[in-house]
């Protein structure tokens, strides 16, 4: 491949050490932030009352804590939406408390935060057990397509490129949400949906190196493994970084003029883009390579009784 006359020579697997150096450290940040801090679950997981109030004026947060506070409001989350004229209320389930009637204490409250100068604008409510039943349903659709990505590469390549794979996806799927525990952002069900299309998204880009791989392992007379490696990611690199650069164009547009709604969607499909771009050159191709590929494994099996040279039957 040639861009502006040049044939691109990179020397990707020269650098495979300090790339897997790194993204090891990625990781065990990544999880030590989802063990100690934990992820920053939304009411769809917690359970709880959504209470969404606008202001004719901006508003201090603190100001309309302290007015929960007082109201007997202790476990609960503030957070502007959108704008500082924007407030974003949940609040933690209540035992057996009617949630209209918590959702209308709090609301008093918050109007004493502003005079009552505060327009309610939604109310959502979400049980406790159906928030159990998302936290479970969310895990095993997540384990359930790593199995079956897991089954179809090892059909489609070989079980040194699935085993490759997988790596690179839960390398991406750990980093992704890493960075939502380590900066507290709320996860809720949107932003699940954005981690299981990154899966889908890294795949799909992993796909096409691991095809080009294959392909200049049989192509390729000479050559080391490294050098083949090295070769197929040089030609698939224009296609890879294209391809993530528009994607992350649209991206970019949703998260900046989507709203603050789909904020978490848009921003966890742009850390897994970039992410799933890195892995399927360093992660995925470092894995295969390490995993002892070689050119005998690439080779068509010749099939019994096929006489070479004209495949005839005997």
């Amino acid at each position: 491949m040639r861009i502006f006359n040049f044939k691109l020579n990179i020397d990707f697997m020269g650098k495979r050490k300090l790339a897997m150096y790194l993204s090891i450290a990625a990781v065990l940040v990544a999880v030590f932030a989802i063990i100690l801090r934990g992820l920053n679950l939304g009411i769809d997981f917690t359970g709880g009352t959504l209470v969404e109030v606008g202001y004719q004026q901006p508003v201090e947060l603190a100001e309309v804590r302290k007015a929960l506070t007082d109201a007997d409001f202790d476990d609960v989350t503030v957070q502007h939406f959108g704008t500082p004229r924007d407030v974003l209320v949940r609040l933690a389930p209540r035992g057996d408390a009617d949630s209209a009637e918590l959702s209308t204490q709090a609301f008093a409250a918050i109007n004493k935060a502003a005079d009552g100068k505060a327009d309610l604008r939604r109310v959502e409510f979400v049980g406790p057990q159906v928030g159990d039943e998302l936290t479970e349903d969310g895990g095993l659709a997540m384990l359930y397509a790593l199995i079956g990505i897991l089954i179809y590469v090892a059909l489609r390549f070989e079980y040194r490129f699935a085993v490759s794979s997988v790596i690179a996806l839960v390398h991406d799927v750990l980093i992704t949400i890493g960075i939502f525990a380590l900066f507290q952002i709320p996860f809720d069900l949107s932003v699940l949906a954005a981690v299981l299309a990154v899966i889908g998204y890294s795949l799909n880009d992993t796909i096409v190196v691991f095809d080009r791989i294959r392909e200049n392992f049989r192509k390729m007379r000479k050559g080391t493994p490294v050098e083949i490696l090295n070769t197929s990611l040089n030609q698939t690199l224009y296609r890879t970084l294209i391809t993530s650069f528009t994607t992350l164009l649209v991206l970019i547009a949703l998260f900046v003029f989507g709203g603050e709604i789909i904020h978490g969607f848009a921003f966890a499909l742009i850390i897994g883009v970039v992410i799933g771009t890195y892995s399927s050159i360093y992660v995925a191709s470092t894995a295969v390579l390490m995993l002892g590929i070689s050119k005998a494994d690439m080779m068509p099996v010749k099939k019994e009784g096929v006489v070479e040279g004209d495949g005839a039957q005997p």
